[in-house]
């Protein structure tokens, strides 16, 4: 797991004027969560977006390095939540979780799957049911992803969870018997030709509003045939419309 250096202040102010206002001189408003308490800190986006580009991205180790030596010295911490402008797609606040180099975590860390499965040269469909699974380890342990070689996999198999591999001292929290990728068999000419031919043959014939309006009307009390009346009334409605 990579470690990533960030620059940090500690601000005092909180609410949205505040945040507004650094937001506009080019810094982010963010918050160091740790045991119970939250500290208010600046970052800037530039190094928040080089973190997210690095080949950890959100599951980089962070090294908070305080601008003043008389703040505090670095603290290590993971990105927790990041909040961005639905329109320019800005980072505006950032949230931060302090950890400790010898405690685990509980983090979700992305799936890569690598290799040309047996069932898709023979002409399967490979489906990637899991983007991410849940796993348990300390910081040092935690890897940018967890690979899955589906080299020999064929038409019909699937990969579950138990059967994905990890280092040792990482515990797998994803339920085991999840489906993680699988390769199924395409739907053939033939065979979607026999599932029409077995399906009913029956079919309704178009249905004409009109003509069915006329078949539910009652006769009327003057005996008259079915719908004489109807369509004055209809042409009644419609120029009141």
């Amino acid at each position: 797991m990579q470690k990533i250096a960030i620059k940090s202040a500690c601000r005092e102010k909180r609410g949205k004027g505040p945040a507004r206002r650094l937001r506009m001189a080019g810094q982010v408003p963010a918050v160091l969560y740790s045991k119970g308490t939250s500290t208010l800190l600046t970052l800037n986006p530039k190094e928040i977006d080089n973190l997210l580009k690095s080949a950890s991205g959100e599951n980089s180790l962070i090294t908070l390095q305080a601008e003043k030596e008389s703040e505090k010295e670095a603290r290590l911490a993971i990105l927790k939540q990041l909040q961005r402008d639905p329109i320019t797609g800005k980072i505006l606040h950032a949230d931060l979780f302090e950890i400790s180099i010898d405690k685990p975590l509980t983090l979700r860390i992305p799936v890569e799957i690598f290799g040309v499965s047996v069932g898709v040269k023979n002409g399967g469909i490979l489906q990637h049911n899991l983007r991410e699974l849940e796993i348990r380890c300390l910081p040092s342990l935690i890897p940018d992803h967890i690979r899955v070689d589906v080299s020999l996999l064929k038409i019909g198999e699937v990969i579950h969870v138990k059967d994905v591999a990890v280092l040792e001292g990482i515990e797998m929290i994803a339920d085991s018997n999840l489906v993680v990728v699988s390769v199924v068999a395409p739907i053939s000419e033939a065979k979607l030709e026999a599932m029409l031919a077995t399906a009913p043959k029956e079919t309704k014939a178009p249905e004409v509003i009109g003509a069915k309006e006329k078949e539910e009307e009652a006769p009327t009390a003057g005996g008259k045939e079915k719908g004489k009346e109807e369509p004055k009334a209809k042409g009644k409605e419609v120029a009141k419309k």
